[in-house]
């Protein structure tokens, strides 16, 4: 018999498994919805070979989906206010393979446009709700399974778009498409079976020592660090490629490069949540931040071989913080607010992932890439007052140092 977690006021809160079920329903809501992201790089060279795109259209349609994502979190997050959070989310998966059913139908642009549109508003419902389920199954102890849960995703972007190249042998890209929307209606009923209904917290206050104002003033300094981390993340994978080439390194070298960041990354997301719970927030984010500059600056100076065997580490301090500020979200929010914090916070990340390769490419042409490079060190460096000043906002156990 499972037996009842308690929260603080010895309240019964979720059964041992009905948490479990909820944090592995949500990892795999996460890995279908990044899947379904990274899944859209994939295809961009195959509609411009069917449909004689330039790069401008293609560039368009993959900002058509990203903003479409980015844009409506806060709204899915008010929807999920309204109907519950396993509707939304379960409506949100379906909706977005109906719109790669649509993908797979069209024959042009117009086509595509509407089809992309569809898949990122049925994206954008996945990390506020889903971010927002775990943290409520888990309460006190969420830190570590958002980390896991965060972590679930980088394992969607590398099995659907490489499992989607592997149908592509033995079918076409619309028949693939539909295959794929058929996992998307698995997960969708699967998310509408096991996730719980009932995910409002149990605790009447918000958990902070300093009072909503205080917990308003670390929200929005949490904010800034998250679109601040990245911006480092997505600047410095901007001009990765380049730097490897100026030091001679060859396309397939340049794959594999990135394939060690995105390994390493993969592992940062896992490891950092549970040192997060361990170690506390600050230490923990002082520790990436520090190390991600320091790893930066490393790799301007190192050969070839040198970099390369850097790369896993500067992964893990890339991603790793991204884990531990996701955990911090329901520590600075009153419990009835958490949907709506986590889209506000999705909201930053992603425009700011979007948004920062533009900025630092600007930078870029004035400067030269390793300014540009050396740019995103110094950005990460300035998280590191911001994560001081946030420390006091948090409670005393969350803290850590």
């Amino acid at each position: 018999m499972t037996t009842l977690s308690t929260n603080s006021g010895n309240e019964p809160t979720q059964t041992v498994s009905s948490r479990a079920r909820t944090l592995w329903t949500a990892c795999a809501a996460h890995a279908l919805h990044d899947g379904y992201t990274d899944l859209i790089y994939l295809l961009l060279p195959i509609w411009q070979a069917e449909f004689a795109l330039g790069y401008g259209a293609l560039a368009f349609l993959r900002g058509l989906a990203a903003a479409s994502m980015a844009g409506l979190q806060v709204p899915m997050g008010h929807l999920a206010e309204r109907i519950g959070g396993r509707a939304t989310l379960a409506l949100g998966t379906a909706l977005a393979a109906i719109g790669y059913v649509i993908a797979g139908y069209s024959g042009g642009l117009v086509g595509l446009c509407v089809a992309l549109v569809v898949v990122g508003c049925g994206l954008s419902t996945q990390h506020p709700i889903a971010s927002a389920a775990v943290s409520r199954a888990y309460q006190g102890d969420a830190r570590g399974p958002l980390g896991t849960y965060n972590f679930s995703g980088d394992i969607g972007k590398a099995a659907i778009p490489s499992g989607a190249s592997l149908l592509l042998a033995f079918m076409s890209w619309h028949h693939m498409l539909w295959a794929l929307a058929v996992l998307g209606a698995i997960v969708a009923v699967a998310v509408a079976i096991f996730l719980p209904a009932n995910l409002r917290p149990v605790a009447a206050e918000p958990k902070t020592a300093h009072g909503s104002s205080g917990a308003r003033g670390g929200f929005a300094l949490l904010l800034s660090i998250g679109i601040m981390d990245s911006s480092v993340r997505m600047g410095f994978l901007t001009f990765l490629p380049f730097l490897l080439k100026e030091q001679g390194a060859s396309l397939s070298t340049i794959g594999q490069a990135l394939a060690l960041v995105f390994i390493g990354g993969a592992a940062g997301k896992f490891a950092c949540g549970w040192l997060g719970a361990r170690f506390g927030v600050l230490a923990t984010v002082l520790l990436t931040e520090a190390g991600t500059a320091a790893a930066i600056l490393a790799v301007l100076a190192l050969p070839l071989a040198g970099i390369l065997v850097l790369l896993p580490v500067v992964g893990v301090l890339l991603n790793g913080t991204s884990s531990v500020l996701y955990g911090t979200v329901p520590e600075l929010v009153p419990p009835g607010r958490t949907e709506k914090a986590f889209a506000v916070f999705y909201t930053g990340t992603i425009g700011a992932g979007a948004t920062a390769p533009i900025l630092f490419g600007f930078l870029g042409d004035a400067v030269g890439s390793h300014g540009a490079i050396m740019a995103t060190a110094l950005t990460a460096a300035v998280i590191l007052p911001l994560a001081i000043a946030l420390a006091p906002r948090l409670p005393t156990a969350e803290a850590g140092g």
